[in-house]
């Protein structure tokens, strides 16, 4: 494998287990990133020579190698994939009785770059980086001879694909791509749209969310509004709870659709109210018209996508927060998350507590939330810890 160097003391945090080498960390002298093609494997060491792991490079990303082994007796190819693909599918069946989880959570399993989620015989991937793309063939091989699935998906539409240089497409690899997908989460079955066109989100579901879903449901109360709800997670598990109504609300009519047959299937007696609208413009609608509930989940969509962005995501945040606070009944619930990774939970914190202080309002943190088990954290990496989810109880 053709070697890379990193500048004189930037191994400090390879050593510390961090799997990313950017490309100013790099000695380019030495090993002219230029000279390598995209998804190439390649050896890494420090400046004295010293061998610091293997991974794949790509001259046109910022993050320019990816570790995927500190062993070198190992090579990168299809034993190593497999390996660490049966690792990760042995904690998922630990973990749950029945095939729907995220299989795969790159970094977090040690496959930088790849993402699996597993519908029961419906698998959706995302090769979100070269390296991964270059590692296509062995990818889906492995997963065919262990899970022979029905239905294999690519989901590769995701911004970083143009960070990494890729294309940007959705295709079907095996079968024929359906309409729908069923997703059996929390003892519920719900229906999510699933093919190009159809409202899909992401790889289909969030199962990051499986746990703080759960949690809000065991806190009770009648009335629940279930903001930025896609196909109502949050909602129709509070409904099997005891809810007795739940509102919807999605700039998507076609995710609300979902979300009432949901709540349907789940809770025929919960009633169901669905609102399509912007989600701010709608939460400040129900404001001004005096609603109020016992739980109001909010889970919107990452505001912060890039870290130039932080300052107008934390605004907006704050602001959705407002809102939010504004719409909880006395002595009520509000869950309020966020998935940047650019947001730092006391952030996100500081959101709520600077509302509670505006309006005059007095609040418990009552918990503390994260993605699920089948999203695992790099210890070494803070980046992988993305979700956070807090609940505070609010009375005047």
């Amino acid at each position: 494998m053709r070697r890379i160097f990193l500048k004189k003391h930037e191994e400090r945090r390879i050593r510390a287990g961090h799997l990313w080498v950017f490309s100013n960390e790099v000695d380019t002298k030495r090993s002219p990133l230029n000279d390598c093609q995209p998804g190439e494997a390649i050896s890494l060491h420090d400046a004295g020579g010293a061998f610091l792991g293997a991974g794949y490079v790509n001259p046109a990303s910022l993050i320019s190698v990816r570790l995927l082994t500190r062993d070198p007796s190992e090579d990168i190819g299809p034993d190593l994939v497999r390996r660490r693909l049966m690792r990760a599918l042995e904690w998922r069946e630990h973990l749950f009785a029945e095939p729907f989880y995220r299989l795969c959570h790159s970094e977090g399993d040690f496959l930088p770059g790849l993402v699996v989620d597993r519908f029961g015989d419906v698998l959706s991937l995302q090769l979100n980086t070269a390296g991964m793309e270059a590692l296509r063939g062995t990818v889906l091989e492995v997963l065919d001879d262990v899970l022979h699935p029905r239905v294999v998906v690519l989901r590769n539409d995701t911004a970083s694909r143009s960070l990494e240089g890729l294309l940007q497409q959705v295709e079907s690899v095996r079968g024929s791509f359906p309409d729908e997908i069923e997703v059996v989460e929390n003892k519920i079955s719900f229906i999510a749209p699933f093919a190009p066109g159809k409202g899909s989100q992401k790889t289909g579901w969030f199962f990051d969310q499986r746990p703080n879903r759960l949690a809000a449901a065991a806190w009770g109360g009648k009335t629940i509004l279930d903001a930025f709800s896609y196909v109502g997670g949050f909602g129709c598990v509070a409904g099997r709870a005891g809810a007795a109504r739940v509102t919807f609300l999605d700039a998507s009519e076609n995710a609300l659709t979902y979300a009432v047959r949901n709540l349907a299937s789940a809770t025929p007696e919960t009633l169901a109210e669905a609102i399509h609208g912007d989600a701010l413009d709608e939460l400040a609608r129900l404001r001004d018209a005096g609603r109020r509930f016992d739980l109001v989940c909010l889970d919107p969509p990452a505001f912060i996508k890039r870290k130039k962005d932080a300052a107008a995501g934390l605004a907006a945040y704050r602001r959705v927060n407002d809102l939010g606070l504004q719409l909880v009944a006395n002595g009520g619930i509000l869950l309020t998350c966020s998935c940047s990774h650019h947001l730092e939970a006391d952030e996100l914190h500081g959101a709520v507590t600077r509302s509670l202080a505006k309006r005059g309002l007095r609040g418990q943190l009552i918990r503390r939330g994260f993605q699920g088990q089948d999203h695992p954290v790099h210890p070494a990496m803070p980046e992988t810890a993305y979700l956070k989810c807090l609940a505070f109880r609010v009375w005047k």
